[in-house]
């Protein structure tokens, strides 16, 4: 039985659960520092990545001494695991969008690329590690969210207001005292005018960047407010977190 199970776990064991929960343990003080920051590509995602680019790298040094360890094998089956790597990027890729500047699917592409690792894994043999970085991929998306909002739940929120409102009646100067007389401050400005149409004065599409409050209040108090201003015709508070 012991023999059996010596030859089951093949190349698996504390050597490569250590490689991973080092990548694991790195990647995510990586991805915190950039959540922190508010990039787009945060915790998750550079955790995920991070831990699919060390299964890809397990796999290739550990997981074919089974095949190649035969005289009349001549092949090179670790080349495999580099081409998934390259590949599945094309998919990845496929599931983001930018909308503005607002991000879309960065950490679906990277549980694909997990997903991915975890697959190759698999199938050359390497359970122990394929369940281990499941069972990471599970801590990853179901346990850093609610960590993440208890370490930052006290950090001053910044996030993007975008607001369309008519042209030419005051409302750009209404909305940046609304802004402003609720405590927060405006980092950075940007308008972009619009086609009229029937319009008399067009529309202007502004985005404001404002700083202040904390996670735990509500912006939407802000966006009603906003919204009920005279000329302004749309309002919609950004995620400060936009990696999805």
């Amino acid at each position: 039985m012991n023999d059996f199970a010596q030859v089951l776990l093949q190349g698996q064991g504390w050597p490569q659960l250590t490689a991973l929960a080092v990548a694991l343990v790195l990647c995510t003080l990586i991805g915190l520092e950039r959540e922190l920051r508010q990039k787009n590509a945060g915790l998750r995602t550079h955790t995920l990545v991070g831990m699919g680019a060390a299964l890809f790298m397990v796999v290739s040094k550990y997981a074919f001494f089974d095949v190649i360890e035969h005289d009349e094998i001549t092949l090179d089956p670790s080349r495999v695991a580099a081409q998934i790597a390259s590949g599945i990027g094309f998919v990845g890729a496929g599931v983001i969008f930018v909308r503005q500047d607002i991000v879309r699917g960065l950490t679906t592409a990277a549980t694909i690329w997990v997903a991915a690792a975890v697959g190759t894994a698999a199938g050359a043999g390497l359970w122990l590690v394929a369940a281990a970085v499941t069972a990471a991929h599970y801590l990853v998306s179901l346990g850093y969210p609610p960590l993440l909002r208890l370490i930052t739940r006290r950090r001053p929120l910044t996030a993007p207001i975008r607001v369309a409102y008519q042209d030419g009646r005051g409302a750009l100067r209404a909305i940046l005292t609304e802004v402003t007389g609720r405590g927060y401050a405006v980092q950075e400005v940007d308008t972009q005018r619009r086609d009229a149409g029937d319009t008399e004065g067009g529309f202007i599409d502004l985005t404001l960047h404002v700083h202040g409050g904390t996670r735990g209040t509500p912006m939407q108090e802000l966006a009603a407010a906003l919204a009920e201003t005279a000329g302004v015709v749309s309002v919609r508070i950004g995620e400060p977190n936009n990696e999805e």
